[in-house]
């Protein structure tokens, strides 16, 4: 633990090493990722991008009940699953349907939490992906727990826990942050700051300089980082997991990004903001940023572009397949999964319903 608080500050301005207009900054010591890091994730942005707009088709079509954008912050998403390792552990929220499937998660299965099926979707353990997280901040307290866990078997594992500004007005937010900072946790808390508590802006929520300076109040790191830069991502990002990795602690890390569509389907945007707030953000699109930095190096070809449109639309095609089907109830469901065996009273209720489903059907 550092006896020098200042070195727990984040930088003045977040770290940006492509810019707007997908310039490289030239940032004094920092380089960029290397270029098949970098054409790695532009086809999962892309991916992404196409993801999101399908499912917001399938919310239209009724085939999904509900769907939280990620348009806008995508970067953050793919940043996070591609600095983890294969032992590592991914905590998202309800947004994050672009990090699960970077992770390796089926998008079917991802997506059929929000169209209402029992199951909630994927096995966590076979990309240790945690279920995606509604309630706000709650997912923290468990990724600090898998992280506690590994660090006491002597495991290498780094937990990666995401989270969104208006959850670090939860108290979940700092009893897992505090946690994390005592016990030196494997744990980088990253903070997607979208400006917007659905409604309620940033300046309304905290009255701190940053989200990153509520780190040092935990003894731990905080750095910020342009969220629509996946260059200076992949960096920030990387450098917390490596640090977690080698037993130096917990790190939050503040990405500064924008929620360029509404909360979701259910919300108007247009009653808290203007349409000029979203333009201006629209402008720094993270796909068109790292698209003119790579083919402003000649790394990226109109091949390639063509072959990335491609996959994405196969994952759109695979997605649209899965949730177009429908769902067939069984009513022994609600009993055959309460307990690992049924209980007579489970028995009873499971013959009741029979009985009364049969009873409908003869009417």
């Amino acid at each position: 633990m550092t006896s020098d608080p200042d070195s727990l500050l984040p930088s003045d301005e977040p770290i940006r090493l492509i810019d707007h207009q997908g310039r490289p900054t030239g940032r004094a010591g920092t380089d960029l990722p290397d270029q098949d890091a970098l054409l790695k994730a532009y086809g999962a942005l892309v991916t992404a991008r196409r993801l999101n707009d399908q499912a917001n088709a399938l919310v239209r079509q009724g085939r999904l009940a509900v769907y939280p954008s990620s348009h806008g912050q995508e970067a953050c998403q793919i940043a996070a699953a591609h600095v983890l390792g294969d032992g590592d552990w991914l905590f998202p929220t309800y947004r994050d349907t672009a990090a699960a499937v970077a992770r390796g998660v089926d998008p079917v299965e991802v997506l059929v939490l929000l169209k209402g099926d029992w199951h909630s979707g994927y096995d966590p353990y076979q990309a240790r992906v945690a279920p995606q997280a509604t309630p706000l901040a709650t997912q923290l307290l468990h990724a600090v727990g898998v992280a506690h866990a590994a660090r006491l078997r002597g495991e290498p594992t780094v937990v990666m826990a995401l989270c969104g500004d208006g959850a670090t007005s939860e108290g979940d937010f700092h009893e897992a942050l505090n946690f994390a900072g005592v016990f030196r946790a494997p744990v980088v808390f990253f903070v997607q700051n979208n400006q917007y508590a659905i409604s309620v802006p940033l300046a309304r929520q905290t009255a701190a300089p940053s989200i990153a300076h509520k780190a040092v109040g935990y003894g731990m790191p905080g750095e910020r980082v342009d969220g629509n830069d996946v260059a200076a991502l992949l960096t920030v990002l990387g450098e917390a997991v490596a640090r977690a990795r080698s037993g130096e602690g917990p790190q939050l890390v503040e990405a500064h990004t924008y929620r360029v569509q509404p909360h979701t389907n259910a919300d108007d945007a247009s009653r808290y903001r203007g349409e000029d707030e979203v333009a201006a953000w629209i402008e720094r699109d993270p796909i068109t940023r790292l698209e003119t930095y790579l083919r402003g190096e000649g790394l990226l070809t109109d091949e390639r572009a063509a072959a990335c449109a491609a996959d994405a639309e196969e994952v759109a095609a695979h997605v649209r397949d899965g949730l177009n089907q429908d769902l067939v109830p069984r009513p022994d469901d609600l009993f055959d999964f309460v307990y690992a065996a049924r209980t007579p009273q489970l028995d009873e209720q499971a013959a009741r319903l029979a009985d009364e489903i049969a009873r409908e059907g003869e009417k």
